[in-house]
């Protein structure tokens, strides 16, 4: 928790940051108890705070009421009290500021006091409470409607009021509004800017709408630059591939699948092919070397032992190539993009001395 007091012109204002928004609410309906009590930075704030409300107090018993304005809004200032607060909003009424008068009043009403609060304080709470009614009978309202001809309401128009900028999201709804004669100032985008007076007499309850008309004259904002090749063209770091190179990446990563699974038949035929030879030399030498051994000498039979080995090994490698290029022909084909092309695909089995392979043609 962190608490920081700051006491600016009298009043007194304490931020809070709490970790438990609970225990921030209890303290602020603790501290609201506190607002009407006087707080002065010093004896000598307190002091000139008393003589601007008297010298206020005696200007508004003269209908001085410019100058009791002025007197109790320093005094105020200086020190936050409902007594002072009380002589400003009569003095703001007596101006002709019925809403800030209003607004005053109903301020220190909302504020109240505590029960252990003076005498004089209760009493200004009270009196705020009885003369709030007469104040808030006099205020106006005026609702300001922004549209071009045809009636179409123009979006986000500039509307000063007497002098002062309004807020758009006052516009088209009630309006609080002293009584009196009032000027609007109001410009939009494309539109020829207007003025306008209106009179508001107290209580009443006005519509102004405003119509603006289009700006012929006004230079059109510049139109977009039409698009250079530069512009158009593909940033050297995200080139746009073209047909051909779009065709080759998509047809290598597609038929990758299938040259496995040809290399891997080629290793199939050629293990079945050496396999049967083999089998066949088996056979042979069986009949030649009834007893489990050949002679030495005898060259046919050493020559059908010699084959009998060699077909036996390529069998083994080609059978061994056969399901490697299988289960990488099943990984790739599984990994490989579905909607690539998988056509204009050749493979040729090769054998040669000691090697075995496949040529691929797309």
């Amino acid at each position: 928790m962190v608490i920081v007091l700051v006491l600016p012109l009298g009043r007194y204002f304490i931020a809070m940051r709490f970790r438990h928004s609970c225990i921030a609410a209890t303290l602020a309906a603790g501290l609201g108890l506190l607002a009407p009590h006087a707080f002065a930075q010093s004896d000598a704030d307190r002091a000139t705070a008393r003589q601007l409300g008297q010298d206020g107090q005696q200007a508004l018993d003269t209908k001085d009421y410019r100058t009791a304005e002025d007197r109790f809004r320093r005094a105020d200032r200086l020190v936050h009290a409902p007594t002072l607060e009380l002589g400003l909003a009569r003095a703001l009424a007596g101006v002709g500021k019925f809403v800030e008068s209003q607004e005053t009043y109903n301020r220190i009403v909302r504020e109240g006091v505590p029960s252990t609060a003076p005498d004089v304080f209760k009493r200004a709470v009270d009196d705020a409470k009885k003369e709030v009614e007469s104040v808030s009978t006099k205020v106006g309202a005026v609702t300001i409607t922004v549209k071009a001809a045809g009636g179409v309401e123009i979006a986000d128009p500039s509307v000063s009021l007497d002098g002062q900028p309004i807020n758009s999201a006052s516009l088209g709804v009630r309006r609080a509004i002293d009584p009196g004669n009032h000027a609007l100032h109001v410009s939009a985008t494309g539109y020829k800017p207007a003025d306008f007076n209106f009179p508001v007499t107290a209580g009443s309850n006005i519509d102004q709408p405003i119509v603006l008309e289009k700006d012929l004259g006004a230079a059109a904002p510049p139109a977009a630059p039409a698009p250079s090749p530069a512009t158009n063209a593909t940033p050297a770091t995200s080139p746009a591939p073209s047909s051909d190179n779009t065709a080759t990446p998509s047809n290598k990563g597609s038929i990758a699948p299938w040259i496995a699974f040809g290399v891997g038949g080629v290793g199939l035929v050629v293990g079945a092919i050496t396999g049967g030879l083999a089998l066949g030399d088996h056979s042979t030498l069986a009949s030649e070397c009834g007893n489990g051994t050949c002679a030495t000498n005898d060259s046919k039979a050493q020559s059908d032992l010699s084959s009998y080995h060699t077909m036996g090994a390529i069998s083994t490698v080609g059978f061994i190539v056969a399901g490697v290029g299988a289960a990488a022909g099943v990984v790739l084909l599984i990994t490989a993009p579905k909607s690539q092309p998988t056509t204009g695909l050749q493979v040729s089995p090769t054998i040669g001395l000691g090697s075995i392979g496949a040529i691929a043609r797309f």
